[in-house]
């Protein structure tokens, strides 16, 4: 009986697929797996804290490019937007005022991982970015490239926002 009922399933599999045309099996099993790997890419695509080893891109002009992350100051996890964190400084402009491999203080200004906010909605950016900043708490750099979220007020970062092209 259930072989029975296997074969009039293949049967039917097999006129489905006979009836599409000049659409052959082997390429709507090409668009079904391309379709697969997509979706499992965007799996392992999530987006988490900033952790341990997360490199960061650098937006103000204090000299440095990239900086990675050695470790958050708040939370067990990571950091997220606002949040302070220890970095070693990867990649640095010749003539700045930071150089390669000096460990600096930064403060999380962008950040992939969605936040949300009261009013509901969510907020989240393309890169990671980071804002160095000197023992007092005070930026490095004179400028602050490219947008800035507003919950950095909430976090007493005023002097950022100050310094920032653009406050999202």
């Amino acid at each position: 009986m259930a072989a029975r009922f296997a074969s009039r399933l293949s049967h039917v599999g097999q006129s489905v697929l006979g009836g599409l045309g000049n659409i052959s099996y082997g390429s709507l099993r090409t668009s079904l797996d391309c379709t697969w790997n997509n979706f499992l890419s965007q799996q392992q695509q999530q987006r988490t804290f900033i952790q341990m080893r997360t490199v960061l891109k650098v937006v103000d002009n204090s000299g440095a490019k990239k900086v990675m992350c050695i470790q958050a100051m708040k939370g067990k996890k990571g950091a997220r937007l606002g949040d302070t964190i220890v970095a070693s400084v990867k990649e640095a402009h010749p003539n700045g005022k930071v150089k390669k491999g000096e460990v600096v203080y930064g403060v999380v200004v962008r950040a992939a991982m969605q936040r949300g906010r009261c009013d509901g909605s969510e907020v989240r950016f393309d890169d990671n970015a980071v804002v160095l900043l000197d023992k007092q708490g005070q930026p490095r750099g004179t400028r602050v490239f490219g947008p800035v979220p507003h919950e950095l007020r909430k976090k007493k970062h005023l002097k950022i926002l100050t310094l920032a092209e653009h406050i999202a």
